[in-house]
């Protein structure tokens, strides 16, 4: 858990790896995921760096490829996923992987050549198969009429049929004839000739003459059985690739990914070693080595790598060890604003804080157990579900934070049972320790009730907020900043206790001295009427719980009028009077080649160029310009926004209770509105017929409104008392993160479709 309070310690190394281990090693170290990689040549374009023609390669594989997941998509092939993450392939195997693809690619681009032409073909055949099912019932039809007239004299010579014989002549007159097709517009313009129409899409004609092409025409209906063996011959070809096809992206990647880490590297004079720069973590250095180790073995090199620990000022990437469970709640902190370097992490608090302050708005055993439930199924079915890869982004999103509504379902479970909620409904499982019960009611709070309780009209939840406060000492103390803590610290915390810290005591002294009689209860002061009366010098004795409380709170009075000018004008001017007397104070962040972090004056710091385990840029040398206005109007924003703060953000955690009762009064309207309908029917019968509808629509109107739209509304003010009201008292988050070079983020190498 120590990672999780302050990020690991960093450093920054050199390695220097031959020209023919460099492949091998970059790849352990992909495998690893534990090492980032500096950008050596920052300006020097893409398309001139030495590994270009590489990485060019490896996207025309990877077109290929895409080429053949669209081909086996189109043909509805399932593509075999076993899991396996194969290492990254010699640099050999690139041969033998372009050749397979670019095989694979000509074939299946001869076979969709093909197949068109045969479809082409197909279609045509199909036409003259129809257009002799056509001519072949005319004909005999024809037949049929000429045998009929020659036996029945009655027939006149009109009735003959066209291929019928002239009776008077004495002899048959042979006709030849054409048929096809022919398209639905061209119709009209066919008939004008021919006299002669359909009704369909393509028409048959027939236009006789003397020959025998129609019987040559029928054989090649045959050819169209090419077709189908094409086709089986094109699916053969895509299963065999579909069995191969993530390995292969997998393996084309992982290369890809290589070379592009290592057009960062520079090359020695020599043109046989590498030199590369790169973040890690002290305590995995170790397992840096051996990596390193490991890639010299595959590559068969005789010279081993070398890792140089450096000294630098540049801050170094913020890296916190996560877990699948404390993943999500470190998102929640980075979403708004990475950590500085070892600067304390709230996502430890946030574990518990964020649910608690989720479940004091929405409390409710029932709405909470059933986020419960949904929550532990994710959990529960995670490898399950993680298998099946859903692509549905809303179900991503759920099963991201599987383990956070888990956590708030717990959570509201236990403020539901503080509440007496469960379904808007109350049960007596145990009596209250802390609030008088309403009488009339007993079970909620009526305006009444509020006015003639004085111990209700303050929450004690409230009485915490001074805790997340004092958070903002450390990063000055721990970044050794003594003129920060002087000037801005202390004078905030007394700022702050003068205010909220003496309202707090207030309520406890309230508690002690007042009981919960109605006598008392009259006599008791407000609390909130007696602060605003503190600073408007108003008040009698009758108002004060204790003897000399109006002179003390004169003394508060006088402590936050010296803090506003203390918080303002101190540390501007020091800083001018520093500066005017040649005296720097401009901390420098030095990270030792242990990790560890330090902050030294810069005349202190002594750098040797020619020590290689130190490194030195031009550009850290350069000292800002002192600007006195700039440094007061920074000083003056954030003094006038923590003044205003401590009063509009202590404010704002009103919007726990006022969530909290829309969230029961909303249960309760559902349920008078909806269920009590149906329970409350005078006919027995009729309510026994309408409860299952009603029992529906109120459980689907529950999830919906209550669980789904408040658990939503509830979240997004958890999120904002965390971003705001707390993380911004002593948060800076202006840290950058840690992003390894791993195999594990392939998607971050594909190319997009073109």
């Amino acid at each position: 858990m120590g990672s999780m309070f302050r990020s690991e310690e960093m450093t920054l190394c050199q390695l220097f790896l031959q020209s023919e281990a460099a492949y091998t090693c970059v790849s352990e170290l992909g495998e690893l995921g534990l090492v980032q990689f500096r950008d050596l040549n920052p300006d020097v374009n893409a398309f001139q760096r030495k590994f270009v023609n590489e990485v060019r390669r490896c996207d025309e594989m990877e077109r290929k490829l895409r080429f053949l997941e669209k081909e086996i998509k189109k043909d509805g092939i399932p593509m075999l996923d076993t899991g396996d993450n194969p290492d990254a392939p010699a640099p050999r195997e690139m041969i033998d992987l372009e050749a397979t693809f670019e095989k694979l690619e000509n074939e299946m681009k001869e076979v969709n050549a093909n197949s068109e032409a045969l479809k082409r073909n197909f279609l045509e055949l199909t036409e003259l198969k129809h257009i002799l099912r056509k001519t072949q019932t005319f004909f005999e039809e024809a037949e049929l009429h000429h045998t009929q007239a020659m036996h029945d004299p009655s027939l006149t010579e009109e009735s003959l049929g066209l291929l019928g014989e002239d009776i008077h002549r004495g002899q048959a007159l042979k006709l030849g004839f054409v048929a096809g097709v022919i398209l639905r517009e061209k119709i009209p313009a066919f008939e004008r000739m021919l006299w002669r129409g359909d009704q369909v899409n393509k028409s048959v004609f027939i236009i006789f003459f003397q020959g025998e092409q129609l019987k040559t025409r029928v054989k090649k209906i045959c050819e169209g059985l090419v077709l189908g063996q094409t086709q089986d011959h094109r699916h053969r070809v895509l299963v065999a690739a579909a069995r191969n096809i993530k390995v292969w992206f997998i393996k084309v990647r992982k290369i890809k990914a290589i070379y592009y880490s290592l057009n960062m590297f520079n090359l020695d004079v020599t043109q046989k070693c590498l030199i590369a720069e790169c973040w890690c973590p002290v305590a995995d250095l170790d397992r840096i080595q051996q990596a390193l180790r490991r890639g010299n073995e595959r590559s068969g090199s005789s010279v081993p790598s070398i890792l140089n620990r450096m000294v630098t000022r540049q801050e170094p990437p913020t890296y916190n060890r996560t877990n699948k469970f404390t993943q999500v709640f470190q998102s929640i902190v980075d979403a708004y604003g990475v950590a500085s370097y070892r600067e304390v992490n709230p996502a430890l608090y946030t574990i518990v804080t964020f649910p608690f302050l989720f479940a004091v708005m929405f409390g409710d055993f029932g709405h909470g157990f059933i986020m419960f439930l949904f929550g532990l199924f994710l959990v529960v079915r995670e490898k399950q579900l993680q298998a099946k890869k859903i692509e549905d982004e809303i179900f991503g999103m759920f099963f991201g934070g599987r383990y956070i509504i888990l956590m708030m379902g717990a959570f509201s479970m236990y403020t539901g049972l503080l509440y007496n909620d469960i379904y808007s409904k109350s049960i007596s499982i145990f009596s209250s320790s802390w609030y008088p019960i309403d009488p009339n009611t007993n079970k909620t709070y009526s305006l009444s009730t509020l006015e003639a309780n004085n111990q209700l009209q303050l929450h004690p939840i409230y009485s915490n907020q001074l805790g997340p406060y004092p958070f903002g000492l450390d990063p000055k103390r721990y970044f050794k900043k003594p003129l920060n803590i002087f000037c801005e610290f202390i004078p905030q915390v007394v700022f702050l206790a003068s205010i909220f810290g003496y309202l707090v005591i207030l309520v406890f002294v309230k508690w002690v001295k007042y009981d919960g009689s109605p006598e008392s209860t009259r006599k008791a002061p407000n609390l909130l009427i007696g602060l605003i009366n503190m600073f408007l010098f108003q008040g009698s004795k009758d108002q004060y719980m204790f003897t000399g409380q109006g002179h003390f709170q004169g003394f508060l009075i006088f402590l936050i009028v010296i803090c506003v000018p203390w918080m303002w004008f101190v540390k501007p001017l020091l800083l001018r009077h520093w500066h005017r007397n040649g005296q720097q104070y401009q901390p420098v962040l030095l990270v030792e080649a242990n990790g560890r972090a330090l902050l030294e004056d810069q005349d202190e710091v002594i750098y040797h160029d020619d020590t290689p385990s130190h490194k030195h840029d031009d550009s850290d040398d350069e000292e800002e310009e002192f600007d006195f206005g700039e440094v007061f109007i920074h000083q003056s924003i954030h003094t006038i926004e923590y003044c205003l703060g401590c009063i509009s953000h202590t404010a704002s955690y009103l919007r726990l209770w006022a969530l909290s009762l829309a969230h029961a009064q909303l249960s309760e309207v559902l349920w008078g509105m909806v269920m009590r309908m149906a329970l409350t029917m005078n006919s027995q019968i009729l309510g026994i017929i309408i409860l299952p509808p009603i029992f529906a629509f109120w459980a689907g109107a529950t999830v919906v409104v209550l669980i789904l739209m408040e658990g939503l509304s509830a979240f997004l003010h958890a999120l904002r008392l965390h971003w705001v009201e707390f993380q911004s008292k002593f948060y800076d988050g202006s840290g950058y993160k840690f992003q390894p070079f791993s195999f594990d983020n392939l998607g971050e190498y594909g190319i997009e479709d073109k």
